[in-house]
């Protein structure tokens, strides 16, 4: 079934952060500053596309890409492109531990 991964960068004062659904077929969500923007309800292998824009004067565009192996059993890769500047790796976090 695999498990939930979960990508975050700060970007000039924002948090941006991508949660990955369970398994090949789970939801996509991208968060800004903590609040829900972006949803894909399912993803497959290959690439899935995001976007949006933080929150300053004047607003500033992003997109983000999660990519999801065709072949080969591993995790989903994510990068941020940020007002069509290059695209950087956003580092995956650690699941925590539920207490």
């Amino acid at each position: 079934m695999g498990r939930s991964h979960h990508f975050h960068l700060d970007e000039g004062g924002h948090s941006i952060t991508v949660n990955v659904g369970r398994g090949r077929d789970g939801e996509i969500e991208l968060l800004v500053n903590g609040k829900v923007i972006g949803y894909q309800q399912k993803h497959g292998p290959g690439m899935t596309l995001l976007t949006g824009e933080l929150p300053d004067e004047p607003v500033r565009p992003f997109r983000v890409r999660v990519r999801e192996p065709r072949l080969v059993p591993t995790g989903p890769r994510c990068t941020l492109e940020l007002a069509g500047g290059p695209e950087q790796p956003m580092p995956e976090r650690s699941e925590r531990p539920v207490s």
